[in-house]
């Protein structure tokens, strides 16, 4: 008769590195108990994010759109109808512009174009989601479970990489993931977990409200899917009732109904047409504006976007089939699985879609290594080992990925900082992967998490501060602004006349940097700029057209910069020109 083998004991790799597990373990005890828990997971989002939040120029097309029509709101007093320029902007509600737009007031103005100010709602609302994934799971798998998943969530690339980008995304993420962990609590009550306040149905139905106010049905969407989800799998949905319907939805049409009445009588209903069938419907017919991909996209892409907890998801889908009748197990499952699947569905994708659904992700991978009751779970020989592989393979990739873009777009001046930045983040995100699976083989999956979690936000932060803004090539509408202002020619200085007439380029980051009035015309266009003494942009391709409408007018131009890049956006190589009028290169001289 063969005896069975007993449970081991995680194996001391060495003596510091026990004395650091338990070390590592006397912390989590400590900042899991009660609102330390979603506070420190808020820190790792808020440490995660912040370098790109302080660092990366404005980006295009997105974000500069976005931070564009915040700043024409506050320039025209209109916080209602959304414009970029003349043009209305009507694919997404006004819930982020008017956060954006208190957070400029706040701390700049609309004329300084700090990108940086536009992105403090998205950093906030990193740091929401990660605090409520903490809070959520804290109910359902205990405090430490809860303080690892909202750790976990908020270090992840795809939230660190919204939290400094000026969009709907973050912040989605934030009320999606509250109302999610407030219908978690609630479930959890009537399944032998700890008591709910009535705080609680209120902060669900404020975050679905305020969740539709940033980008419509998606926030609903996920918690009614949730909801189906547990009622087919339970048999039973009496739990529901604690959501007090009746006075929910009065609080969700008291946020959302003022600005929806407003907009539909500003546009003459135009908003919606808009909205629904110009954005929305599209989406659902096929892939829109050339974002389409197959079915598995966003599950092939997970390793990366969830990159440092790669390490976990193996892990995670295991104790996902293993665990599947415990409560908390199956709120993470009817959270994750038809979301998931929606989007996989869906013809258009872009990598964010999924974001709501990450947070079960880290619940899942939080509830593989640390047990309800607060003992270690044991993570199985075959997970461990496929998560320390997938780990790897991702953390080498991403390193890859680091000197690929530095031999594609890096540029003569800073080279050495450029390639020691490079180096220090390709090292950073290999060992992220490395150092993090050799633990969890050896049998020490936090200590593991703890090592992934830190070297990934590390690289992740490095990448975003000290690689990508140096990339010269990429960012043509910040060095052209820098030129102007160079030349006393910048419209905000109040110098040479205004605005900037631009040929040949078109991208929402310059229309941000220069200003609302920028125009976006042609040759003909940059030529009448010049014989009205303002300065004109044209890129090579105009050049000629250019020459040829000075010559008709009879006017002569002075180039004072030249901007050479890539428009990323498009994939082409730019050759841009500033050009003014002799007699206003002479005004501008200092």
């Amino acid at each position: 008769m063969v005896k069975a083998e007993p449970r081991r004991a995680p194996r001391r790799v060495d003596g510091s590195c026990y004395q650091g597990a338990m070390s590592l373990e006397r912390t989590l005890e400590r900042w899991s108990g009660g609102w330390r828990g979603p506070a420190f997971a808020a820190l790792i989002a808020f440490l995660a994010g912040l370098p790109g939040l302080v660092a990366m120029p404005p980006l295009d097309r997105d974000e500069s759109r976005f931070a564009q029509a915040t700043a024409q709101m506050l320039e025209r007093d209109d916080f209602v109808v959304i414009r970029f320029q003349d043009d209305p902007r009507f694919k997404k509600p006004v819930g982020i512009h008017w956060m954006q737009a208190v957070s400029v007031h706040t701390l700049s103005r609309p004329e300084a174009r700090e990108i940086w100010a536009y992105r403090i709602p998205s950093l906030a609302g990193a740091m929401l989601a990660a605090a409520a994934c903490a809070w959520g799971a804290g109910a359902l798998f205990g405090a430490r479970a809860g303080v690892l998943a909202g750790a976990m969530l908020g270090a992840t690339f795809l939230l660190s990489t919204e939290a400094f980008i000026a969009k709907t995304d973050a912040v989605l993420a934030g009320m999606t993931t509250l109302a999610l962990a407030a219908l978690a609590r609630l479930y959890a009550a009537r399944n032998g977990g700890p008591p709910t306040s009535p705080l609680t149905v209120w902060a669900f139905w404020v975050a679905v409200a305020v969740g539709i106010l940033v980008k419509g049905p998606i926030t609903p969407m996920v918690a009614g899917l949730a909801m189906l989800f547990l009622a087919a799998w339970d048999r039973r949905a009496g739990w529901m009732a604690g959501l007090q319907w009746w006075w929910g939805l009065i609080v969700l049409l008291a946020i959302v109904g003022p600005w929806a009445g407003a907009v539909t009588v500003a546009t003459d209903g135009g908003f919606w047409t808009e909205a629904v069938g110009a954005d929305l419907a599209p989406k659902l017919a096929g892939g829109h504006e050339t974002h389409g991909g197959p079915f598995g996209y966003h599950t092939l892409l997970a390793p990366i976007l969830a990159f440092p907890i790669t390490l976990l998801l193996p892990a995670a889908a295991v104790a996902a089939w293993r665990h599947r009748a415990e409560p908390g197990v199956r709120f993470a499952v009817a959270w994750l699985v038809p979301t998931w699947l929606v989007f996989e569905i869906l013809p258009t994708k872009l990598p964010h879609y999924t974001l709501p659904a990450y947070a079960p992700l880290a619940w899942l991978a939080a509830r593989a290594i640390v047990a309800p009751a607060g003992g270690a779970e044991t993570v199985g020989l075959a997970a461990r080992w496929l998560g320390a592989v997938l780990a790897g393979v991702v953390g080498f990739a991403l390193a890859a990925g680091v000197f690929y873009l530095l031999s594609l777009y890096g540029g003569p001046s800073d080279a050495p900082m450029v390639l020691w930045a490079g180096a220090a983040t390709a090292a950073a995100l290999a060992a992220a992967g490395v150092v993090g699976g050799w633990l969890l083989v050896a049998r020490a999956p936090v200590s593991a998490l703890a090592a992934a979690l830190v070297l990934g936000a590390l690289g992740h932060g490095l990448l975003a501060a000290a690689v990508a803004p140096r990339l010269e090539p990429l960012w043509v509408s910040t060095r052209l602004e820098t030129a102007l202002d160079s030349a006393r020619l910048l419209p905000r200085q109040g110098i040479a006349e205004a605005p900037v007439e631009v040929a040949g380029y078109a991208e929402p980051s310059l229309v941000f940097a220069l200003g609302t009035d920028t125009g976006l015309g042609g040759p003909e266009d940059a030529a009448r700029a010049i014989a009205g003494e303002r300065p004109a942009i044209v890129e090579r391709r105009e050049a000629e057209a250019f020459r040829k409408a000075l010559a008709s007018r009879g006017v002569r131009a002075v180039e004072v910069a030249r901007i050479r890049g890539i428009n990323y956006s498009k994939g082409d190589d730019v050759d841009l020109r500033v050009y003014v009028a002799p007699e206003v290169l002479e005004e501008v001289r200092p």
